[in-house]
């Protein structure tokens, strides 16, 4: 998830496309809060582990 804000992030802003560059931004943001919430251990989804 963290990969492709980051490709929408950027293809938005090199295009000039806002709706892209806003999605990829809640893309990314969501995806750093999921890492953080597994890193430290708390159950995410009702999974402790994801592969």
């Amino acid at each position: 998830m963290i990969i492709l804000g980051l490709i929408l992030l950027l293809i938005g802003y090199l295009a000039g496309i806002s709706l892209l560059y806003y999605i990829g931004g809640i893309l990314l943001i969501v995806g750093l809060v999921l890492l953080v919430l597994g890193r430290v251990g708390r159950p995410v989804g009702g999974r402790k582990v994801w592969f």
